[in-house]
């Protein structure tokens, strides 16, 4: 099964396994100055059966076990030359390419309840804050950068979204402000310094908001900062500003109304929201992925940008403005994994080996969802009145252009190869 799967799919690039059997395959383009040429060992006699059966969840648990290695390449190689065959749409879409590169987009439709919404963030969100400052920039991002130059360190392009997103919130002094899914605080920090504003952050992840809480209080903002553990349903007030980062991806398609309706119910008349996830280009898929739900983001679901604005129309919301971000995220990912990797010995004494193939299969294979598959992030602005904001683009360039001479903070620009 595994062997005509791959020669029906592999067609760019040269893909060599090496069976448990002994038996060699070469699929692909046989010369040998081809480029991309990956060569795996399978181990493990049911090993291939798996794979071919359930190659959704098989193929990460197999690099994870140590039953998938590479023996020429790098898991970064395999996954790339799997990206590069996708256009052999009526192969994987049937075998286990599509699922794999589909990664986190995974539909998950029915209702997370606030009891699972805290559990499925504590298994991702809960792990060690030395994790993530191992691979994160200083301010722990945990989301799409933005390269708003070629070349951007991940400390700038991560500065630079924040920046791009405090432009499209239209802040005025006295402003309150509200981070829905603050995670470890760096945006709700910034945009306290960006305006005489105050900020509240919430989240459902115990660990983040110690973190959180401490840098208020280190920055001297604790009177117009402060961070609560709270579901987003259980929240109560107005503000004229909200902002959600990364956090509607585990919101769960049933819950879509539920979310926009909180949305509209917390904005002030004349209030501004902000909306920042990924999305996907098409038709909402029909199945999660097996692997990333079970090992990385239990409940996530990635909506098509027509279920994001379907929801917020139905609740009477204007759709203000709307920005595709394309690549930016295979970039970031890109640079998350290769600094993963330079620390993947002081990760392994946090965790073990296996967490680190783990984490990252997870950072490749994600990567390769946004640079070769459907995947993308979506900035939409909402308010509730159509002359709530001004009319033209202007003002958010003017104010981010604005933000940058503030901060004194002229781009490090390095040479990426």
């Amino acid at each position: 099964m595994l062997v005509s799967l791959l020669r029906n799919v592999i067609r760019v690039g040269r893909l060599t396994v090496r069976m448990p059997s002994g038996e060699t395959l070469e699929v692909g383009n046989a010369g040998e100055d081809t480029t991309p040429h990956v060569q795996v060992r399978l181990r493990g006699r049911l090993t291939p059966l798996k794979l071919a059966v359930n190659p959704d969840l098989y193929l990460g648990e197999a690099y994870m076990n140590g039953e998938l290695e590479l023996e020429r390449g790098t898991l970064w190689d395999l996954m790339d030359l799997v990206g590069r065959n996708l256009n052999n749409r009526l192969s994987w879409e049937a075998g286990w390419l599509g699922p794999l590169l589909r990664g986190v987009r995974g539909a998950l439709a029915r209702v997370i309840t606030p009891l699972a919404a805290r559990r499925n963030v504590a298994h991702h969100y809960d792990l060690s804050e030395d994790l993530y400052r191992e691979f994160l920039d200083e301010d722990l991002q945990y989301s799409c950068a933005y390269f708003s130059h070629p070349g951007l360190t991940l400390d700038d392009a991560q500065a630079a979204k924040k920046r791009h997103i405090i432009a499209k919130l239209n802040l005025r002094p006295g402003d309150r402000v509200l981070d829905i899914g603050c995670g470890w605080g760096g945006l709700a920090l910034s945009i306290a310094k960006a305006e005489d504003v105050t900020v509240t952050g919430i989240t459902l992840s115990t660990e983040q908001l110690k973190v959180c809480q401490t840098r208020a209080r280190d920055a001297g903002l604790e009177h117009r900062l402060r961070f609560e553990l709270c579901d987003y349903r259980e929240l109560t007030g107005q503000y004229e500003r909200i902002v959600s980062v990364g956090m509607f991806e585990h919101v769960g398609a049933a819950s879509y109304d539920a979310f926009f309706r909180t949305l509209a119910g917390r904005l002030t008349d004349d209030g501004v929201a902000l909306l920042h996830s990924i999305g996907q280009r098409g038709r909402p898929p029909g199945a999660s992925n097996a692997w990333i739900t079970k090992y990385i983001f239990p409940g996530g679901y990635t909506p098509a940008v027509s279920e994001v604005t379907g929801a917020a129309e139905r609740v009477g919301l204007w759709l203000t403005d709307v920005e595709i971000l394309r690549l930016h995220y295979a970039q970031t990912l890109r640079r998350w994994r290769q600094r993963f990797l330079t620390r993947s010995s002081q990760i392994c004494a946090l965790y073990d080996q296996r967490f680190v193939r783990m984490w990252e299969f997870y950072l490749a294979a994600c990567e390769m969802s946004f640079r070769y598959g459907d995947l993308m992030v979506v900035q939409a602005q909402f308010a509730k009145h159509v002359d709530t904001l001004p009319l033209t683009r202007d003002y958010m360039l003017d104010y981010e252009r604005e933000l940058e001479s503030r901060a004194d903070a002229r781009p490090r620009l390095v040479s990426v190869h």
